[in-house]
């Protein structure tokens, strides 16, 4: 089983076979590529990810990414927190309602959950939450009182144990796809607190949200994107000035809420300490072509400009794990996989 998994920062893992947390984009290439037939989305709406495949694009926050291979079960795991409405707009969206499974004990976000993350200065205004209403879901779950997915009557054809499915398909030697979401440093308990999202980020956590045990994980993919970025407020060692990131073409702007991201150079040090906290045996690469524009949809590693290839080894030198996924455009298949070669 695999698990993917980011710090701006994801996860992935293998076995019989089974996968795990990364961002969007690869997400959907490894549930292609490797014919993934269950995709788990672990975490909550406050994290987007977008998926360009067949030329349209799809923004998720709470669907599996692995809905583009229409063989995947698509999965939202217990230790998940959904929104009804976002669900119900990307099961339209994506056309996938008839693979869709939802655990029973995955908890609801509710109207009221929004209104009071939004109504918290300290989080809107200091931290630059996402004002979704995670946080305040995550208390009611804590407090025992929260609504879960087998309290909604709309959300029954959908709910089913999301542990024995995925259990099924390793022991049939199926591959899986765990997504998990949002970056380590954005860990609740390892991040940059108080700058932090409502719940861990971890691999490990992801696993813990499944019900999946770690001996279950074969390989660990960490997504790093190839410079950093962060939204809201806390530390980002070695900010860019917004003119010297426009001057970059390193501009981005926040699926979610629309903001602005603040942008620094890929940071060793910190991608090291990911590396540790997640166990990461493989490396992904993403916004290469954002930073080196000549690279561009390049789809062959030996096609790849002296520069970019430059990096990638010392990305590889400095973290000594292997890069074995790199991204060079939006579209799902601009993406040298070099899993068959290291």
């Amino acid at each position: 089983m695999r698990l993917v998994n980011g710090s701006r920062w994801r996860l992935l893992w293998r076995r019989g076979k089974g996968f795990g947390p990364l961002k969007g984009k690869v997400c959907a290439y490894l549930s292609l590529k490797d014919d993934v037939r269950v995709a788990v989305r672990t975490g909550s709406v406050n994290a987007g990810h977008t998926v360009v495949f067949n030329d349209k694009e799809y923004r998720l926050r709470i669907v599996p990414c692995g809905f583009v291979n229409p063989r995947a079960t698509l999965c939202i795991a217990a230790g998940a927190n959904v929104r009804i409405d976002v669900l119900m707009r990307e099961i339209e969206l994506t056309n996938a309602g008839d693979r869709l499974r939802i655990d029973p004990q995955a908890s609801i976000i509710e109207d009221e959950h929004v209104r009071r993350e939004r109504e918290d200065q300290f989080l809107i205004s200091k931290i630059g939450s996402t004002g979704q209403g995670v946080g305040a879901a995550i208390v009611d779950r804590v407090r025992r009182v929260a609504r879960l997915a087998r309290d909604v009557k709309e959300l029954s054809k959908y709910l089913d144990d999301v542990l024995m499915i995925v259990w099924r398909a390793i022991q049939q030697g199926q591959n899986v796809l765990l997504e998990g979401t949002q970056g380590y440093y954005l860990s609740l308990y390892h991040g940059t607190y108080p700058y932090v999202t409502s719940r861990d980020t971890t691999a490990s956590a992801v696993c813990s949200e499944v019900g999946i045990g770690p001996k279950m994980v074969d390989e660990v993919i960490v997504v790093f994107k190839s410079y950093v970025t962060r939204v809201g407020g806390g530390p980002l060692p070695g900010e860019l000035s917004e003119e010297e990131a426009e001057r970059l073409g390193l501009v981005e702007v926040a699926t979610v809420t629309g903001r602005r991201r603040r942008v620094a150079p890929f940071n060793f040090e910190l991608a090291k300490r990911a590396i540790i906290a997640n166990s990461a045996t493989q490396v992904a690469l993403t916004r290469v072509d954002a930073l080196f524009p000549s690279a561009s949809r390049v789809r062959k590693y030996d096609q790849l400009p002296r520069e970019v290839k430059e990096f990638v080894e010392k990305v590889e030198d400095e973290l000594k794990v292997p890069v074995t996924i790199i991204s060079t455009g939006p579209d799902v298949f601009d993406t040298i996989d070099l899993r068959e070669v290291k």
